[in-house]
């Protein structure tokens, strides 16, 4: 392989892709535009659940109870019901998703140590927004009635109750418990998958569709240096925009990097070639932008999104469709960005998925290299 014709191949590219502000956009400003949009508007987290109360009681231990609820960061009062009807109209105009019932006798009951039912009305549509909206609750009349408890044993027996068993819980990694350490560390991968196969699908097929291959073949140029003088710029901005990505996440979502820098990079650098190289293997055998770009969208998108554990858990998915996720180059992505950034592993944990990245990047370069023919068919 030749280095000057293949520095060339690559200088040419360069300067199509600097003078190109259509390139340049989906280069530069797509990726930094999709961080924002998906990191901002993706969230795991349940909070503010709309709430009606209908309390029948009406005393100062029901409303002590009902402040639990409005004083916590899970739930939104949107005002109190008085019968059935207004909380049944409340969760079909979707005002509410949860109703708090309080019987007539809870504080009677409650005094003198008996058990009172409070019942919790749940809109159960988005089954795992009101399985994690009843845990909530629950904690949270668990923690009174705990309250309640200690009060009556020191009454009447001078004394709180021994607890058997206490559970104290101690958060790893993700002490806050917040999903945007967990989501922007995946959604960097997934956009550097879509950004830079759909950057590369666009290459060859473009040399193509406006006559300029034809000189290509007609040069001394080999396919090789062809292909590598092609992957270079893309590579060049794939890490600019992983850099970018880098310092949004640190800066404008404040997510943590507890690993090692130089890592990342190189990480990223071997899956970058990968997805560079499946971009340029669909540009070659489509030889149209139009239907390279969408097969690109449809090869990336999809399954980087779906299928890399980004925002689905694999072990969650039947087993079929766990199997075909050992085929998405995102997934080892997804779990090394998520291994460096939440608990700074090193390679001694990493080593199988960054196998994993290095067999991808080496069939796709050789699937290019082998497919691509300097003639006219």
């Amino acid at each position: 392989m030749n280095i000057r014709r293949t520095r060339a191949v690559a200088r040419k590219e360069f300067i199509h892709v600097i003078r190109d502000p259509r390139a340049l956009a989906i280069a530069i400003v797509l990726p930094m535009v999709l961080l924002c949009l998906f990191g901002f508007a993706l969230t795991l987290d349940v909070d503010n659940v709309p709430l009606v109360v209908w309390d029948q009681n009406n005393t100062p231990a029901s409303r002590d109870l009902v402040s639990r609820f409005t004083g916590s960061k899970y739930f939104s009062l949107q005002g109190s019901v008085d019968d059935y009807r207004s909380i049944s109209e409340a969760v079909d105009r979707r005002k509410a998703l949860m109703g708090l019932v309080i019987p007539t006798d809870f504080e009677r009951k409650l005094v003198s140590g008996r058990g009172v039912d409070v019942q919790l009305i749940v809109c159960g549509s988005d089954a795992n927004t009101a399985s994690l909206a009843t845990g909530y609750a629950k904690a949270i009349v668990q923690t009174y009635a705990g309250e309640v408890r200690v009060k009556l044993a020191r009454r009447y027996l001078g004394k709180p109750p021994a607890i058997p068993v206490e559970l104290l819980p101690r958060v790893w990694y993700n002490i806050d418990m917040d999903s945007t350490n967990f989501i922007v560390p995946g959604l960097i991968a997934v956009i550097m998958m879509i950004i830079t196969a759909l950057l590369t699908s666009l290459t060859i097929a473009r040399e193509w569709e406006t006559g300029t291959m034809e000189q290509l073949i007609s040069t001394p140029l080999r396919g090789p240096e062809l292909i590598i003088g092609k992957l270079v710029p893309y590579f060049v901005i794939g890490m600019l925009d992983m850099l970018l990505s880098v310092l949004m996440g640190r800066f404008v979502f404040g997510v943590p990097m507890r690993g090692s820098v130089i890592a990342l990079f190189g990480i990223s650098s071997v899956f970058l070639v990968g997805a560079l190289a499946l971009g340029i293997f669909i540009s070659i055998v489509t030889k149209n932008q139009l239907v390279a770009s969408q097969l690109a969208f449809m090869l990336t998108f999809m399954p980087a999104f779906l299928l890399s554990g980004f925002m689905f858990d694999i072990p969650n998915m039947p087993k079929a469709i766990q199997a075909i996720t050992y085929f998405v180059p995102a997934r080892y992505f997804v779990a090394m960005l998520r291994g460096l950034y939440l608990k700074g592993v090193g390679p001694t944990v990493l080593w199988a998925d960054g196998i994993f990245l290095v067999i991808f990047a080496v069939v796709m370069l050789a699937l290019s290299l082998k497919k691509f023919r300097k003639r006219l068919d």
